[in-house]
């Protein structure tokens, strides 16, 4: 029997070789066998490899399989997942927005996308149409959810796949299901994502106590629904906060009837003190907690900077820290030092609800707690230079300075919501300036008994100098000029100065010199004089001179030291140790300095200063001009040592240094022995 050629045979039997002769119409049927086969010599051939040419002569059914795969693990790194050419699973249905879905069941986890990998591909029953692969996701919880470094969520999970289309034209194509995303939600859970913060560390002062500390808090609210008055209710809470009636009134009349509407959050002394006043108002709600908070409302409040809820611009530049809800340090040394004292938040992944309702932990990382910051603050000294600056007329600054160690003791401000003057203030000096001049000028060889006429004015190029208040006290010794701050006399020895003779000077004092305090600070700017006008200017810290009064307190400290102290405030971490000034200044010169300081307070313009308790003080007072006003306003300062603690103190607007800045030192020093000393 003769097979007809266009019925189609089992793979296993090769065909049979074709006669020798056959009519032209059985050729014409059978065109594909006449083209393999030339004659009766190839049957022996075509009938022993036969099978061979019939499989290369189909398509392999797996092929595509691994680039698809690959497809899937690569769209869904890329955050592509909705945008799979996906079927719907035997028994299923295709979710009309799979990248919709696809978030609902990761919740916390759709953004940023994991890192998916193919790891491998099974074909078995690619005949049939159906192959699996299997991929590796990790979703790094370091980058985008706040974890410690290295806490990476990790599994494998099955990729089934299906073909569509027949021949050279079929493809193949993902099935959804939710098990693709992880095997424990194929019931219908989803992920559920639990952040664990950490306490915040302290702030530690130098003896290593804490400054700042977690401390009981009430936060005060207004709960809508509870009360029928909000006008009525934000005036009862105003008149005993102190808070704007009128807008607390906007924010409770446009809330949610069952939202907290923050009002203020106290200390529990302070709450407990008005408790019998605040819990009477209607709609008025309490929630206690704690937050990280100073002795005092004021206490170096500028410098420790203030812990709230992190913002958008602070969760952003966390990168990943943080979280809304999240509290971060806002300012100050919480800012600087905020990832050392937050820590790293603990991570939790679970697989919630579904089918059987449960809940099921499938990764956990514990948080990593934060570690302290060791500032260089005394807590009695800075609780003294707080109390003693809240007398301030006007904005001002305080800063002490350990002269044994440069250690920054007490940084304050006032008002203490105003800014940190005290270290980042840029300020004309004033005759506190006159302190590097002096050192510049004993250099070049002044004797302090050389009389140096204090005339009522002195005039350099056409310029024309004057002393406070039009002061003039005739042919004196410069010690005499010194300790009554004559300014012409001052212009008038800048002429032995040399362009850049005020800079190194400077510089010798740990002023303009580099520092490496640990925090925002300003070292000051002392520039090479331009012309004989500039260089006198500056002689008597006017000019294009600007100093912090930290910088200034630097300088009374490296005087009594007799040698260069550069400032630190936080002492742990310890910043780098930063680069020598050039050149250091003669120890004797510095001494011949400070007596010139104590004959400002024995005969000269800080008095004051003279019946404070304790050792000698020794101090310089300076008046500053600033702005164009005819006449120009003026800041006050003082500066100066007692023992091992020098100071300076700065008055915005002050009328002078010896009648304003001066007192403040004084009730400072006497604060400083009263609270046992320093």
């Amino acid at each position: 029997m003769t097979e007809n050629a266009d019925e189609p045979r089992p793979s296993s039997t090769p065909p049979p070789a074709a006669p020798a002769a056959a009519p032209a119409a059985d050729l014409r049927r059978r065109p594909r066998r006449r083209a393999v086969v030339a004659g009766s010599a190839a049957a022996a051939v075509l009938a022993g490899g036969g099978a061979l040419w019939w499989s290369r002569s189909r398509r392999d059914p797996a092929a595509g399989v691994e680039d698809a795969a690959r497809s899937v693990a690569q769209a869904w790194s890329q955050g592509s997942f909705g945008q799979l050419d996906a079927v719907a699973a035997p028994g299923g249905t295709l979710p009309a927005d799979l990248g919709a879905e696809y978030a609902r069941l990761t919740g916390p986890l759709s953004d940023p996308p994991p890192r998916v990998t193919l790891a491998a591909v099974d074909t078995a029953t690619a005949e049939e149409g159906t192959a699996t692969a299997t991929l590796d996701v990790s979703f790094d919880l370091a980058a985008g959810h706040g974890a410690p470094g290295g806490s990476v969520f990790a599994y494998p999970t099955t990729l089934r796949l299906a073909r569509s289309g027949e021949g050279d034209e079929a493809t193949w194509r993902p099935v959804w299901e939710p098990a693709l995303v992880h095997p424990r939600l194929a019931s219908g859970a989803t992920f559920a994502v639990e952040r664990e913060l950490p306490p915040r560390a302290d702030v530690l002062g130098r003896d290593g106590s804490p400054v700042v500390t977690a401390t009981p808090v009430v936060r005060v609210g207004v709960q809508p629904s509870r009360t029928t008055d909000p006008a009525a209710t934000a005036g009862a809470l105003a008149a005993a906060l102190g808070v704007d009636a009128a807008a607390l009134t906007t924010r409770v009349q446009q809330a949610a009837p069952d939202a907290f509407v923050d009002v203020i959050t106290l200390r529990r002394s302070d709450y407990d003190a008005q408790r019998d006043v605040l819990r009477p108002v209607p709609g008025a709600v309490f929630a206690e907690s704690t937050l990280p908070l100073a002795p005092t409302r004021g206490f170096a409040r500028a410098l420790l900077g203030s812990v709230g809820p992190a913002t958008a611009e602070t969760i952003e530049a966390a990168g990943g820290r943080y979280a809304a809800g999240d509290l971060a340090g806002l300012s100050g040394v919480q800012a600087v030092h905020d990832e050392r004292l937050a820590g790293r938040a603990g991570i939790v992944v679970r697989a919630e609800g579904g089918g059987d309702a449960t809940s099921a932990e499938l990764f956990r990382v514990d948080p990593l707690p934060g570690r302290p910051v060791r500032t260089s603050l005394v807590e009695h000294v800075q609780r003294a230079s707080d109390d003693a600056l809240a007398a301030s007329p006007a904005d001002a600054a305080l800063v002490a300075v350990d002269v044994a160690t440069g250690d920054v003791v007490a940084v304050s401000n006032f008002p203490v919501d105003g800014g940190d003057r005290a270290l980042t203030g840029r300020f004309p000096p004033g005759s506190t300036f006159k302190v590097v001049t002096t050192l510049a000028l004993l250099g070049d060889g002044l004797d302090v008994e050389e009389n140096v006429p204090c005339a009522p004015t002195y005039t350099v190029e056409g310029r024309t100098f004057s002393n406070f208040e039009d002061e003039a006290f005739g042919d004196v010794p410069f010690r005499t000029d010194f300790a009554r701050s004559c300014n012409t006399a001052f212009a008038s020895l800048s002429t032995r100065l040399g362009d850049d003779s005020l800079p190194t000077a400077a510089a010798q004092l740990g002023i303009g010199a580099p520092w490496a305090a640990g925090v925002d600070a300003f070292e000051g700017s002392v520039p090479v004089a331009e012309s004989a006008v500039d260089l006198a200017a500056a002689s008597f810290g006017q000019g294009r001179t600007l100093v912090s009064p930290l910088a200034v307190a630097v300088a009374a400290a490296s005087v009594a030291a007799r040698e260069l102290r550069v400032p630190a405030v936080v002492l742990d971490p310890a910043p780098a140790a930063p680069s020598a000034p050039a050149s250091a200044a003669d120890p004797a010169l510095l001494g011949t300095l400070a007596d010139l300081m104590r004959d400002v307070v024995t005969a000269g313009t800080a008095t004051v200063l003279a019946g404070v308790p304790g050792e000698p003080v020794h101090a310089k007072t300076g008046t500053a001009e600033h702005g164009t006003a005819v006449p120009p306003a003026t800041h006050a300062w003082t500066t100066g040592f007692q023992g091992g603690l020098a100071f300076a103190v700065f008055v915005a607007d002050g009328v002078s240094g010896g009648a304003v800045a001066a007192p403040l030192a004084a009730d400072f020093l006497r604060r400083v022995a009263a609270s046992g000393g320093f």
